[in-house]
């Protein structure tokens, strides 16, 4: 990947003022459109910072962490399909963004982190805040850059952008030492970048023959079923999907990944499946005769036991990104394409060909009987169920807003009661499922997209974790609100200690375990985030009654500011359903 033409092959090169470094990397990413960048200072980032106080082209958001910065970029990207930037200093400052750096690899998030290093005569000899940045991150990104050469800077960033951007999207580290960033040069800013490895600069497009005998292999499916990944979301393919889907008359079952990338009130949706996901849309994938998969990549957390995993069905896997082809799940055709390209292809060859969809209406029918029979549920009580929380908050905002997550059980029920039908509406940690996650993302998103609804749907374990980020909503204005489901434990760990420990308690509890907060013992709660939020600046409300949950939610939506609502659910509620780790649809958990 690092063969690649020089600057000199582009004609249209733009030959810059002498200027030092760090301010060749602002016009660079101005020249790239960035227009927010998340970044926390430090000694060997310092020289970047004063450049970007030159210019009013770009907004500089402090963050009060480097992972919240960059959990925030993330938020930034996934909302729009734009590349995030974050930015911290060497040593300490960087390392703290490997957790979004990570997480942006599993997810396909194209993020660009840049940080400061010591100076070249020291990077080897521990000085102080000196890490690898560079060797220690390529196992999670698509590519990495250490700067040694301030001429090289131009190049670099452009490419870095391609790269982040193309393809199957990722995180690229851009490492740049003090003395590079003080240098002074005179740069020439190339107009495009070339590749000669044909992975990276070719155009990926299924070939019509394969594509053919796809339409071949619908024509002659009894119970076909579409699985829709990530990929649809990064290809902004959601409305070729539909129309295929539509043409053909198959069911879609997303991943968690591809939530919104089908609308779940289509009556064609099976929401999303596999561990946690419908009970029908398991079922369907698991009795279909043709499965075919589209931006996804046969996820443990969605097939649990690959070899049992669509056994009857014949396989068809179309993705960008070839190393994902037969790599956990055989596939009886794979094609390496852009999705948008293939399913618009598809779609025209089934035009051209006149193409009918086959007779599916028993498969239809025993689809919808799971649907009816089964939908994503709980049992009514007398305190606040936190999927009744999701629920209330879907009616109220009537779907129209941006949900971002924490990792936990309350990720999982803002996906199952929380409707999408636009994709980028779903923002969470799915890969690496990185806990501290959903606030600052909720800031990223809220920054990229200040007209819409965002809310965090949160754990209070979750929250804790990036809570310092209320500063930042607070100072820099940014209106994203929060709801912790707050049961005073880490309810997902606490889920399968009562389904697979005895109920033995490791850990897991977050208060005082010799008095633990609850909806009926709430002079215990701990801790108390109200005064939390209020300590920041940042209005908060505590509800414990079901009565004023309504209203709670409804005042929450109506600040003009950012707002934290503490909602106190029963810690003994689960998710379901759910396919315990390595099984099968057979051992599926309904109650």
């Amino acid at each position: 990947m690092k063969t690649r033409t020089s600057t000199a092959q582009f004609p249209k090169a733009d030959i810059g003022p002498e200027m030092k470094g760090s301010d060749a990397v602002v016009e660079c990413l101005i020249r790239e459109g960035v227009d927010v960048v998340f970044a926390y200072p430090g000694g060997a980032s310092q020289e970047l910072h004063q450049s970007l106080a030159r210019t009013d082209k770009i907004r500089v958001i402090l963050p009060r962490h480097e992972q919240g910065g960059s959990f925030a970029a993330e938020g930034y990207a996934r909302a729009t399909g734009k590349v995030g930037v974050c930015m911290a200093t060497s040593g300490p400052g960087a390392t703290n963004l490997v957790s979004a750096i990570a997480d942006a690899y599993m997810d396909s998030i194209p993020l660009v982190a840049i940080t400061g290093q010591v100076k070249t005569e020291f990077i080897g000899k521990m000085a102080f805040q000196e890490t690898d940045f560079f060797g220690m991150t390529l196992p999670i990104v698509k590519h990495s850059y250490l700067v040694m050469d301030v001429a090289e800077l131009p190049r670099i960033f452009k490419e870095a952008f391609h790269l982040a951007r193309s393809g199957r999207p990722g995180p690229i580290v851009i490492d740049i030492p003090k003395d590079v960033q003080q240098a002074t040069f005179q740069p020439v800013f190339p107009a495009a970048v070339e590749f000669r490895n044909p992975y990276v600069a070719g155009d990926h497009r299924a070939s019509d023959e394969a594509l053919r005998k796809v339409l071949g292999y619908v024509s002659e499916a009894k119970r076909p079923v579409i699985y829709a990944g990530g990929g649809i979301v990064s290809a902004d393919a959601h409305l070729e999907l539909r129309a295929f889907a539509e043409r053909t008359n198959i069911p879609v079952a997303t991943t968690l990944m591809g939530v919104g990338a089908f609308p779940e009130t289509h009556p064609l949706s099976m929401q999303w499946f596999g561990m946690h996901g419908a009970a029908y849309g398991n079922w369907a994938v698991d009795e279909c005769d043709l499965l075919i998969v589209l931006g996804a990549r046969f996820d443990d957390r969605i097939t649990g036991n690959t070899h049992k995993f669509a056994s009857h069905a014949r396989i068809v896997h179309i993705d960008i990104d070839a190393s994902e082809h037969n790599k956990n799940k055989r596939a009886d055709l794979a094609a390496v394409s852009d999705v948008k390209y293939a399913l618009g292809r598809l779609n025209e060859l089934a035009a051209a060909t006149g193409f009918t969809a086959p007779d599916t209406a028993a498969w239809h029918a025993k689809v919808d009987a799971w649907k009816r029979d089964y939908p994503f549920s709980f049992e009514p009580s007398h305190h606040i169920q936190p999927q009744e929380a999701v629920k209330v908050l879907y009616e109220l905002t009537r779907g129209d807003a941006i949900i971002t997550t924490g990792v936990g059980q309350h990720q999982m029920w803002a996906a199952q009661f929380y409707r999408f039908n636009e994709p980028r509406r779903y923002i969470s940690s799915l890969g690496l499922g990185a806990m501290g996650f959903g606030y600052p993302a909720a800031l990223g998103a809220k920054v990229a997209c200040p007209d819409k609804q965002v809310i965090d749907i949160d754990g209070d374990g979750s929250f804790a974790m990036n809570i310092q980020e209320l500063a930042t909503a607070h100072i820099e204005k940014i209106a994203a609100k929060a709801i912790i489901l707050n049961n005073q434990h880490l309810g997902m760990v606490v889920q399968w200690e009562d389904r697979f420990y005895g109920s033995v308690r490791g850990n897991t509890i977050l208060g005082d375990e010799s008095n633990v907060g609850s909806p009926d013992n709430p002079d215990a709660l701990y801790p108390n985030f109200v005064k939390i939020a209020e300590g920041y600046g940042v209005r908060g409300r505590r509800v414990i009654k079901k009565s004023e949950l309504r209203e709670a939610i409804q005042e929450m939506l109506d600040c003009d500011g950012p707002f934290v609502l503490d909602v106190i659910v029963p810690y003994t509620e689960h998710v379901l359903p759910m396919i315990p780790a390595g099984k099968t649809v057979k051992d599926m958990l309904l109650k």
